[in-house]
């Protein structure tokens, strides 16, 4: 049975990692039961620190502590507990950002399986005894990794998939010296790749995506494995000093009402959550939010889902779960003694595991007091306690599923979401319903916050209405009908929708972890000319592509871009496009402030709403400030002002902007491309409504430029959504400003080559004429010699004086390409070694054209 003692969960934390800390040498080298999978081979790292981590999420509205040992929060940390990357003090859960309450002591991954004749459990923490079981490496193998989308110039960026990643590697290979009732801990050998995701978007910045990968690096099959996630959510402000975990309450949310254009739906959202009891309403510093996780994805379909919680606590008789009797219940086993004294706290590892494949769904613990002595399924529970259990304990849950089995090296996945809610209380005495009354309890709880984020959890996880793998299949949809007529054709009578909108609610199945994302960057060709670069795009997928949250399209306008080099530090705007529209604010005279709610309006749009008439050209929006706003004639308390979404630059054809190449294509009959009529479309089968062209002038013709066309959209008024713009770096094309192969044939012009003579000491890299895009090459693997107004196709031979062969270069380019009549030497011999100081001839012979010969000095 399990010793309990009273003391604070916060000091019994730090006394667990000062007890690890201290007892360093007992976290021994890994078990060779297995592969043994220690990086020097043997695994024995007994007396090496292990590069234990801490960091904390913050770019979004919930902090949470993220671990590299299997846990999150901050109550199972180990080792310092100041962020690794910026040594901030790190929260457990705080949510919302700045309000200093917090919603979790520490949350837990679980596994567990069948060896052989062994029942075992590998655990981050479990909360009430000293077991760990899940260790990082040792520095720099087991680091914890950060990535960022935020800004693409930085090393962070390359790989990144939301605006803070955090990356880290544990195994259960480890065996330590703190006990469980079975003693030494006996590992299953699995390594766990744990990646957290997190964003600043509105739509985004109450939950956490969790994606693990489980791997089986030992050497015998585990069979019928469970895995969960485990979480103890004191909820509290400043927990520390005020203790005010002892009256927290859990339960599961299945499905929320919502609306989509005005029709009415139940969405599943699949949540446990846990919550204060009463959300501290009424003191200073509330509580009134909730925390839950989500499960996204598993390693399989059918699988059984296990939803458990428990009240620890030092008093056996407290210490509380539901149970299903054993005569009816699902494993219909004989009662098990958890080894605690009580029905809640599972110790020891077949204890564990029984709560985690037993599949039970908890009623919720507000319930507790329905219960009545002959329901044919659970056990009475103690009526001496049901009042305190109901109002809130010392609280914990594990939501759990399996079975499933993993071969030797096999990896499977699991994702998971730890979101937050707003406003689930708003009832002050609304505790006073319970134990008696949990309808009228639960009548005063609002978990729309909950389940809007955690459907927003499921869409990012996997975007609904997007074929990710393009097997055909984007997911599932529903459709509101918004009018219909009565049809005779119709037999008995009835009605045929006219007017219809879909929405897609569900993904096809294959993870994407991507948020909302600006419109597809416009297809685009460069077109070298002497000193300058034209420069031809194609918009039609970024006019016409719905943006996958919204269902609207949301594109505003194109820029283009120059630089010498392809960081996104080189680059620099030359000129721009936007739609003319404005944004409309609007006076929300209850909260006592300009509120930005719908899409940006076109100027036709704002005529008709507010001029007086579609045709009223002496309406002007602009008109209209927050000083002077707009006052309807009709609804004198209704007061806007107008603002330009972007700079509103929308004219084409201007001196120095962008131009339609067919600036008389009317909009095409449709815009399926196979569909169209010839005329619509141009030689190379684009649209051309959507053709544009610029010419970027005066640029030397000796250097070459990357260029790059971008598409933005408005963003999302009603989630705070900001304007989203591809990427300045991804697609960017390189040209010289030279003429191309075709004029060169034309007007004969002759081959050129520079720089001639070619001198060391001229620092061709410091002027910024050589390695711009290799900065991390010494400086003898980045010199070039240039040869431009070449032949697409040709042969390119460097003689000594002496007639001796040094370099045979194959320039065969495609005249389409912008390089075609452009290549490089980068004095090298055909003996890979750099050439010296001399005299050295160039000819350069093509079959359509005559043998040029020149002269090139190189001096060293």
């Amino acid at each position: 049975m399990m010793s309990h003692v009273n003391i604070s969960k916060r000091t019994f934390s730090f006394a667990l990692a000062l007890l690890v800390i201290i007892s360093g040498t007992n976290i021994n080298a890994r078990t060779q039961y297995g592969s043994g999978h220690g990086r020097n081979g043997q695994g024995a790292l007994a007396t090496q620190a292990l590069a234990h981590c801490v960091a904390a999420h913050r770019v979004g509205k919930i902090l949470l502590a993220i671990n590299n040992n299997g846990t999150f929060g901050n109550g199972f940390s180990i080792g310092s507990s100041g962020d690794c990357f910026s040594n901030l003090s790190v929260p457990s859960c705080e949510y919302p950002k700045g309000s200093r309450v917090e919603y979790l002591y520490a949350g837990a991954f679980w596994i567990g399986a069948v060896v052989g004749r062994d029942t075992l459990v590998s655990v981050g923490a479990d909360g009430w005894s000293f077991n760990r079981e899940l260790y990082p490496d040792v520095s720099p193998f087991g680091d914890m990794i950060k990535r960022s989308i935020v800004d693409p110039s930085k090393p962070e960026y390359e790989g990144a998939v939301s605006e803070e990643d955090f990356i880290c590697t544990y195994t259960d290979t480890f065996t330590t010296g703190l006990s469980s009732i079975e003693g030494r801990h006996i590992p299953l050998h699995i390594e766990v790749n744990q990646n957290s995701y997190a964003w600043s978007y509105a739509y985004a910045e109450d939950f956490i995506l969790f994606d693990y990968r489980i791997t089986n690096i030992g050497l015998h099959t585990l069979k019928s494995v469970y895995m969960g996630i485990y979480v103890d959510g004191d909820v509290c402000f400043d927990c520390d000093n005020t203790g005010g975990y002892s009256d927290d309450i859990t339960g599961f949310l299945q499905t929320i009402p919502v609306t989509f254009s005005n029709c009415e739906y139940v969405d599943t959202v699949n949540v446990a959550w846990l919550a204060d009891g009463d959300g501290d309403l009424g003191i200073q510093n509330p509580a009134p939010d909730v925390t839950a996780t989500r499960i996204v994805r598993t390693p399989a379909e059918s699988l059984d889902v296990s939803f458990n919680w428990w009240i620890s606590s030092g008093s056996n008789a407290v210490d509380f779960g539901p149970r299903e009797r054993s005569e009816v219940g699902r494993l219909k086993e004989e009662f098990r003694d958890f080894g605690t004294g009580g029905l809640g706290t599972p110790e020891g590892d077949e204890n564990k595991y029984y709560i985690m494949r037993n599949r039970e769904f908890d009623y919720d613990q507000a319930r507790v007091a329905s219960i009545q002595p002959n329901d044919t399924l659970w056990l009475y529970p103690n009526q001496d306690f049901v009042g305190e259990w109901a109002r809130g304990l010392d609280t914990r849950y594990l939501l759990s599923f399996g079975p499933f089995d993993i071969e030797p090296g096999q990896k499977l996945p699991l994702s998971i979401a730890y979101l937050g809610g707003e406003d689930l209380h708003s009832v002050h005495g609304n505790i006073d319903n319970l134990p008696d009354n949990p309808e009228a309890f639960y009548a005063n709880l609002n978990f729309d916050d909950l389940g809007h984020n955690s459907t927003w959890a499921g869409w990012i996880y996997d975007n609904p209405g997007v074929d990710t793998d393009g097997d055909g299949y984007a997911g599932k949809f529903r459709v509101c009908v918004l009018e219909s007529i009565l049809d005779s054709n119709v037999v008995g009578g009835g009605y045929t929708p006219v007017i219809t909108d879909t929405q897609w609610y569900e993904g096809d199945g294959v993870p994407d972890f991507r948020g909302a994302s600006p419109p597809p960057a416009p297809v685009f060709w460069l077109k070298p000319e002497k000193n300058s670069i034209r420069i031809r795009f194609n918009g039609f997928l970024s006019e016409t592509t719905k943006d996958v949250f919204s269902g609207i399209k949301d594109f505003e306008g194109y820029r283009i871009y120059i630089g010498r080099d392809d960081r996104t530090t080189s680059f620099s705007t030359v000129t721009s496009y936007d739609v003319e529209d404005y944004n409309k604010w609007v006076w929300d005279s209850a909260r006592n402030l300009w509120d930005l709610k719908d899409a940006p309006f076109t100027p036709e749009q704002l005529r008709c709403l507010y001029g007086d008439s579609c045709n009223d050209i002496d309406f002007n929006p602009e008109r209209y400030t927050r000083l002077r706003p707009y006052t309807h004639p009709l609804f004198p308390d209704s007061l806007f002002f107008f603002q330009p979404q972007d700079f509103n630059v929308s004219e084409l054809g201007q001196p120095g902007k962008l131009r339609k190449l067919y600036p008389d294509q009317p909009f095409p009959s449709t815009i399926i491309p196979e569909d169209a009529l010839p005329e619509e479309l141009t030689e190379d089968g684009y649209f051309k409504y959507f053709e544009y062209e610029y010419v970027i002038e005066n640029l030397l013709p000796t250097v070459p430029y990357w260029i790059n066309v971008t598409a933005f959209d408005f963003g999302s008024p009603q989630s705070g959504l900001p304007s989203l713009e591809t990427s300045v770096t991804v697609g960017a094309k390189h040209a010289y400003p030279m003429i191309t192969d075709d004029e060169t044939a034309d007007k004969d012009k002759k081959v050129t080559v520079w720089p001639n003579p070619y001198r060391i000491d001229a620092d061709y890299r410091k002027l910024g004429f050589e390695g711009r895009t290799d900065i991390d090459r010494p400086n003898d693997r980045v010199r070039r010699i240039q040869f431009g107004n070449l032949p697409a196709k040709c042969t390119i031979r460097i003689f000594t004086i002496d007639g001796d062969l040094v370099r045979e270069i194959e320039h065969d380019i495609p005249k389409s390409d912008p390089n075609s009549s452009h290549d490089s030497w980068n004095l090298i011999t055909r003996n890979t070694q750099l050439v010296v100081s001399g005299l050295y001839y160039w000819t350069v012979e093509s079959e359509d054209r005559e043998t040029q010969i020149g002269k090139i000095v190189i001096i060293m």
